[in-house]
């Protein structure tokens, strides 16, 4: 718009306002939005009503329609270059024509209009990568490199990002929306618009039921725990209640057409179907507690953010698992005594929409030694593995974090080298707290594999309260080493670290080196007199003589996981009478 239409603009504006009184000439400043002119506008009124008798109206009008037409012409203009400058600022790409509205004083963009097919041509870097996200029409091109998933945001290009999107909670944030909204280049036709959005399938959409009682920590894909009060109640967590955590929908499989796949170094590639490994190989089973490596994130989230769900102190859960030894199938496979091999590596039948699985890997020494009770597992508790839990097949590696312990077990490889999978290179590592996400390298760290020494307190709940008339408080928890290492004292504190005492431990008689599952401990004792506050404290020892730090800090770390710190609860006790 050049200068002389602004201009032209302005005074067709205030001349159709000299038709009225003076007081309406104040839609001027209002319409250019400047603070200043808000108060010139009141000195002015003011001092149209105190002069209004020393002149007619018809001077006042033409001697302010002279002055305030040149004045507006110019805070119009003005105020057009400077919110046209804030548009290019937000990244208005240059296809949207701007319009600037007067009366409302803001920058409106109306897109051009694209077809699904104009979208559709749009999906390498050379021609540029568009996305749809709803109606709009998005050019992601510069943002390919800087996604923090990699490339698998190129899964998505030339059609929808709402199927990808839905697949990880992370993008579920205002931050997110507001940074493709500066990639926008158009809108969909209508007809388009319409078809593209019924054309969007959940792929979360055939999930199964869950117990209300789970404490859920994201809906899509499914993560809940165990409530804390009810955790340490049972040595063996119920199936309905043990925490579930799944990366991806979870797929319903046909045990009929369940096929396992074998192959890799030394390997005769097989396939043998669930009832194969029911019949030709001996039935095992061990106890082993499953624990997430971001259980107890929420206490890193306090010190700084961290990013993940923010799991309480339940991420964890003990059952009994029963299927074949993984190093008897590997054997059946003609896996040799000595082989050039270093890692096993599994994938799942939990897949993103490109069809890549969910993977990980273990050392194959853990794969094939005697005492390492890695299983193909196919029950739970005594009962067959449910969806969540990884029906018909999941691999249970004990001592080891969750994240190995794939589920929907499809596939085995025998290899050289580590799972490529993005769980397994690029996420469940441990860093400094120095390291922030501009500075990590995920390529410098080893993949998490056995867990440290662990406990928490069950009872009571942090902020709970008590009454002074009780005479005993007691405090419950689990512990539990991972490595297999056993669990031997648990030293609980009602005074923030100040003295210790001594909890009881209960649990299964385990092998030295086999202490897979956690012990709960217990410890009654006098409620404190004259106390208003506990700060109740505990901390677990295995026969390692490993410990637990005391703060969070120091171990703080962009992930938010491997946190072992003493656990602290703060309670209140209530004076009573009576």
């Amino acid at each position: 718009m050049s200068f002389l239409r602004c201009t032209r603009s302005a005074l067709g504006i205030w001349q159709i306002q000299s038709r009225v009184r003076i007081e309406t000439f104040a839609v001027l400043p209002q319409a250019c939005s400047v603070r200043g002119l808000v108060r010139w506008k009141n000195t002015t009124a003011n001092h149209a009503r105190s002069v209004d008798d020393q002149f007619s109206n018809a001077q006042w009008r033409r001697m302010v329609v002279g002055v305030l037409g040149s004045i507006g012409a110019v805070l119009f203009y003005g105020l057009y270059r400077h919110q046209v400058q804030q548009a290019k600022s937000k990244h208005i790409p240059k296809s949207a024509n701007l319009i600037v509205s007067a009366l409302d004083h803001e920058v409106k963009t109306t897109y051009p209009l694209y077809t699904r097919q104009d979208v559709i041509k749009h999906k390498t870097m050379a021609d540029g990568v568009w996305v749809t996200y709803k109606s709009g029409v998005y050019d992601i091109t510069k943002f390919v490199d800087l996604h923090p998933g990699g490339n698998k945001i190129m899964l998505a290009a030339g059609g929808a990002i709402e199927p990808f999107w839905a697949m990880y909670a992370v993008h579920k944030q205002e931050h997110v929306y507001k940074m493709l909204e500066e990639y926008k280049i158009g809108e969909l036709s209508p007809e388009d618009a319409k078809q593209m959005m019924s054309d969007v399938t959940d792929p979360y959409g055939n999930e199964p039921l869950r117990h209300p009682v789970l404490r859920v920590n994201s809906l899509k894909p499914f993560n809940a725990e165990t409530p804390l009060e009810i955790l340490s109640e049972n040595y063996f967590t119920p199936n309905e209640i043990f925490f579930k955590r799944n990366h991806l929908p979870v797929p319903e499989v046909d045990p009929k057409k369940f096929r396992l796949e074998i192959m890799g170094e030394g390997l005769k590639s097989i396939q043998l179907t669930l009832d194969d490994l029911k019949t030709k190989f001996p039935k095992h089973a061990i106890t082993a507690t499953l624990q997430c490596a971001g259980n107890r994130r929420s206490e890193m989230n306090a010190v700084r953010p961290v990013k993940g769900l923010n799991w309480g102190m339940a991420a964890i859960g003990n059952a009994t698992w029963k299927g074949v030894k993984l190093s008897d199938v590997l054997k059946y496979a003609g896996l040799p005594e000595k082989t050039n091999a270093k890692h096993v590596q599994f994938e799942g039948l939990d897949k993103d929409l490109s069809g890549s699985p969910y993977g990980a890997s273990i050392p194959i020494r853990k794969a094939l030694a005697k005492d390492g009770d890695v299983l193909l597992a196919y029950e739970m508790n005594g009962e067959d593995l449910s969806r969540d839990h990884g029906f018909p097949l999941r691999l249970i590696v004990p001592g080891v974090v969750g994240a190995r312990n794939v589920k929907w077990l499809s596939k085995i490889i025998v290899s050289k080298e580590e799972s490529k999978s993005h769980w397994q290179m690029n996420d469940y590592k441990g860093f400094s707290p120095s390291v922030d996400w501009d500075t990590v390298d995920f390529s410098t760290a080893p993949a998490i594999q056995e867990l440290p020494i662990q406990s928490a307190i069950t009872a009571p709940c942090n902020d709970d309260h008590l009454s002074s008339n009780d005479e005993e408080v007691t405090v419950k928890g689990y512990a539990w080493s991972g490595g297999g290492r056993e669990v031997i004292r648990v030293d609980v504190s009602l005074d923030g670290g100040e003295t210790w005492q001594v909890a009881e431990l209960t649990g299964e008689k385990q092998d030295e080196g086999q202490a897979w599952a956690w012990k709960l401990w217990q410890l009654t004792v006098p409620l404190p007199k004259n106390r208003k506050n506990l700060e109740i404290v505990c901390k677990a020892v295995d026969n390692h003589y490993s410990v637990q730090p005391d703060t969070v800090a120091p171990i703080w770390n962009l992930r938010g996981v491997l946190n072992n710190s003493w656990n602290r609860v703060k309670v209140t006790i209530e004076s009573k009478s009576g």
